[in-house]
């Protein structure tokens, strides 16, 4: 089949991207139009235009070009390129040079985001982003910019990419979460329209021919129609080549009768990973043996197939043009080109390993190693897709089967870290376990587990995982060792292990070596055994809050340990700590796992108004990175938070919700944590008798909630229940087990709920509140509560009344509504009166809450909006909004506001 040429040819696809945008496409254009007139008016939002290839995304994000420049939009846009997968942000890049330098390709996604959406923001007009083959860009720019869409609310930007169909699409716009716009054939009176219009004089059976061929594709009915005008029936043939392949053969054709060295540039172009035309030219010189005038290029340019910029910065029209020349070119020529290319990248190492790894015509054990090494490296820098295409790579020139295998193990972690449990399940059913060593098979069968959320590991299999480390030490892979130890260190604190399985890993952690300073190694043994390292890691923990110095990520492995210890104030300051420098970095995906740990801390110390928007925020980035395991636990830390705050119905509902999972999965110790939700909701609403047997659960060992490591967590709840409901004989025997741990532990969450415990049993509430208790505000208003109440009984009103204010006043402050509304019921009862304050966040979402607060503490709204991934346009909306629901009109009125709802 011949293409079109000349002015014919450009007239006849000038007029398809006229025509296509008129015929059927009424109401798709009627939403585009909308969605830009929302954006002009500060009313962002995005839209991904969905479809198969040729099915007219073009010609309607033109419209929308066209619709935007209209409008005094300023447009940028950018095509995503399948030969720059691999290197992070090049579709970033390319989309914001108008605007600015190129972007640093080391940076975070999510940090990038905040950046744009700040450069964007500040611009005088409004903006469209408008991006096609969006489902080609690289990963970075992918993740920056749809997390932008989801961001875009109150900035005056529009969002429109288009994106062909694939499971692959799939998954990602789901992980997305951007609204669609699907692009349907067109119906058969508009496709015979269409093809009437751009191919007339057609015979019946050669028009029903096309028709019936291009199945309402409006490029398929363009290209096939011309074709056919031209050529007759024989432009249809092969008939068994599916619509997708045939268009692209369309426009690889379109290169077919320019000059062989046009050609040439075309083909390095294409494999090309950046776009600059001198290196273009540089690559062909090498190729050919002399040079290469710049005006090669000028044929493909004046047939409208490239364009190149003042900056010779190359691009194609078309980018089905560039994938037609990628497939249609011959191996042996691919390599050729990637080999020149490599002779000229040498100042780019990134891209020079990978040009080597194209052009190697075998196997190559050496630079497979350099490969895994690279993707270890982009892992670690967050250049996830580069990464991945490294080790997909290394897979393929791997010699040694045991390596490859490694290898593609490697791939699978990369895909677990970044929540692609798709990618992951794939990977996993493609590794020859026989070629595994079976400490690496250990690592494989853990990481299945967490993907597939299946049954967790029993004691049998936990001893086996312990015995694969050691292994893993033995052979001199410590800092592996290290990072399995690590990656189930949770696994078993959850698991509720037996003494001879914890005992193997504490062996196995204290065999690799690690000084007696290191972080690691605190974090392991509290984790694996916190009654015998208690002691010895408290002492640590006071010494690791104080160390700016320590990676965020240790942070948070110490802000986690220290649950298993109740060292709460220790860990939510970790946690905090290292969120803020997560957020800098703009690591999300382990932040939303810090938040959801330092709202649980905040829980522990019963503030609820800190823990809420922590909790909301960290559910929320767990969504966002698909991390269903941390999603779970976050939604059960708000079922608590609700639960103090007096919305039991909430509270049930996410219990049930998680009840349900945990169940499948038969992680029965975390339980524990929905059977606390549900004492916690009974003892809002009073019913003393409900939360005992709720929460005595977590405490018999005949029960499938029964998890001793988390009695330390729940004894004080257990035990105001005893009180209230009349069950002291019941919880004498808890509390005489738990003495012993805390002797050996000096658990100081265990030592201050032992304290409430003795003093229901004894009677002797004074005793207990004589212990300085200035970090646990909530169990000190709880033992006033307690005490005032058995004063007023014993019509000790006088004495009563100082400790039931004082446990108001905290519980107010705290957000512990139906605790505070009992203490005031309690002073009521004694003949004096206190009024209940008004609250001045719960009027509040959780993230207008986090804001407000941020906002009180002085901080800019683009700051705010660096904490929190927002646009400093968004945080002012929220502020707008804000300000009238709380009754303040300025900063300093809602600073005033803030903290006098707040825990001095």
């Amino acid at each position: 089949m011949k293409p079109f040429r000349g002015a014919r040819g450009r007239l006849i696809m000038l007029q398809y991207w006229r025509v296509a945008r008129m015929i059927g496409r009424g109401g798709e254009i009627g939403t585009l139009e909308t969605l830009l007139d929302h954006a002009v008016d500060g009313r962002g939002a995005a839209l991904v235009l969905r479809g198969e290839a040729g099915i007219g995304k073009s010609a309607l994000l033109e419209h929308a070009v066209d619709a935007g420049h209209e409008r005094g939009m300023r447009v940028l846009s950018v095509t995503g390129v399948q030969a720059e997968v691999q290197f992070p942000y090049a579709g970033l890049d390319h989309l914001l040079r108008p605007l600015r330098r190129a972007l640093e390709s080391t940076g975070s996604p999510y940090r990038m985001a905040v950046e744009v959406l700040e450069l964007l923001g500040d611009a005088d007009l409004p903006v469209l982003l408008a991006i096609e083959d969006a489902h080609w860009l690289d990963s970075a720019s992918w993740e920056t910019l749809t997390f932008l869409c989801r961001r875009v609310e109150s900035d005056r930007i529009a969002v429109v990419m288009a994106v062909r169909e694939g499971e692959d699409i799939d998954r990602r716009l789901a992980a997305a979460g951007i609204p669609e716009l699907r692009l349907e054939p067109l119906l058969p009176a508009d496709a015979g329209t269409l093809l009437d219009r751009t191919a007339p004089g057609l015979t019946p059976a050669l028009r029903s021919r096309v028709l019936a061929e291009a199945a309402g594709n409006p490029l398929g009915l363009v290209e096939l129609g011309g074709a056919v005008a031209r050529s007759g029936s024989s432009a249809l043939l092969p008939s068994s080549l599916p619509l997708s392949t045939r268009v692209e053969q369309t426009f690889g054709g379109l290169v077919a009768e320019l000059p062989p060295l046009t050609r040439e540039l075309l083909l390095i172009a294409a494999l090309d990973d950046g776009g600059n035309l001198d290196e273009i030219l540089a690559a062909a010189a090498i190729l050919t043996g002399g040079e290469v005038p710049t005006d090669a290029i000028q044929p493909a340019v004046a047939a409208r197939l490239v364009s190149v910029d003042e900056q010779y910065e190359l691009r194609f029209r078309h980018p089905l043009l560039r994938s037609a020349l990628r497939q249609q070119a011959a191996p042996g020529n691919r390599r050729r080109v990637h080999a020149a290319l490599v002779e000229v990248l040498a100042d780019s190492p990134a891209r020079l390993l990978w040009h080597r790894a194209s052009a190697v015509p075998g196997p190559d054990e050496a630079l497979a190693r350099e490969l895994t090494e690279a993707a270890v490296g982009g892992g670690e820098r967050q250049a996830v897709a580069f990464a991945l295409a490294a080790i997909n790579r290394a897979v393929q020139l791997s010699q040694d089967p045991a390596a490859r295998a490694r290898r593609q193990g490697v791939a699978a972690q990369l895909a677990y870290d970044q929540g692609d449990s798709h990618t992951v399940r794939r990977l996993m059913n493609e590794i020859d376990l026989n070629a595994l060593r079976p400490a690496d098979q250990a690592r494989l069968t853990w990481l299945r587990e967490a993907v597939f959320q299946s049954a967790w590991s029993g004691d049998d299999r936990l001893l086996t995982y312990a015995n694969a480390v050691d292994t893993m030490r033995r052979d001199g892979e410590v800092g592996d060792a290290v990072a399995a130890l690590t990656e189930l260190g949770l696994r078993i604190f959850y698991s509720s292990a037996s003494g001879p399985v914890r005992e193997r890993f504490t062996e196995v952690t204290l065999a690799c070596g690690l000084a007696a300073d290191d972080p690691r190694l605190t974090s392991l043994l509290l984790l694996f055994d916190p009654v015998e390292h208690g002691a010895t890691g408290l002492r640590r923990l006071s010494e690791f809050v104080h160390r700016v110095d320590l990676p965020a990520t240790q942070r948070f492995d110490l802000a986690v340990a220290t649950f298993a210890v109740g060292a709460f104030g220790i860990g939510r300051s970790l946690a905090l700590s290292a969120a803020a420098d997560l957020r800098a970095q703009g690591r999300i995906g382990t932040l939303a796992s810090t938040l959801n740990t330092a709202a649980s801390a905040s829980l522990e110390l019963g503030d609820v108004r800190a823990a809420l928007p922590l909790a909301a925020e960290g559910v929320a980035l767990a969504e966002e990175t698909a991390q269903p395991t941390w999603v779970l636990g976050g939604r059960l830390i708000l079922a608590r938070a609700e639960a103090l705050r007096g919305d039991v119905a909430a509270a049930r509902h996410r219990a049930d919700a998680a009840e349900q999972v945990l169940l499948a999965a038969h992680r029965l110790p975390m339980l524990a944590l929905v059977q606390r939700a549900r004492g916690l909701a009974a003892l809002a609403e009073g019913h003393a008798d409900d939360a005992f047997r709720q929460l005595f659960r977590i405490f018999d060992p005949a029960d499938s909630a029964y998890f001793p490591n988390y009695h330390l967590h729940a004894l004080s709840d257990l035990t105001e229940a005893a009180v209230l409901g009349g069950f002291q004989e019941e919880l004498r025997p808890v509390v005489s087990d738990l003495e012993a741990v805390v002797e050996r532990s000096h658990s100081p969450a265990l030592r201050v709920a032992l304290g409430y415990a003795r003093a229901a049993l004894s009677g002797d509430y004074a005793g207990a509140l004589a212990v300085d208790l200035t970090g646990w505000p909530f169990e000190r208003a709880r033992l006033q509560l307690t005490y005032g109440a058995a004063l007023r009984r014993s019509y000790r009103v006088t004495e009563s009344r100082p400790l039931l204010r004082a446990a108001a006043g905290t519980f107010d402050a705290l957000g512990t509504t139906p605790w505070a509304d009992r203490a005031r019921a309690e002073l009521r009862a004694t003949g004096e009166t206190r009024r209940k304050p008004m609250d001045a966040l719960a009027a509040l979402t959780p993230q207008e809450q986090q804001i407000a607060r941020l906002a009180a503490e002085g901080l800019s709204n683009r700051e705010i909006g660096e904490r929190l991934f927002l646009s400093p346009r968004t945080v002012s909306t929220h502020l707008y909004r804000i300000y009238p629901k709380i009754y303040v009109s300025s900063r300093a009125e809602l600073a005033r506001r803030i903290t006098s709802s707040d825990v001095v």
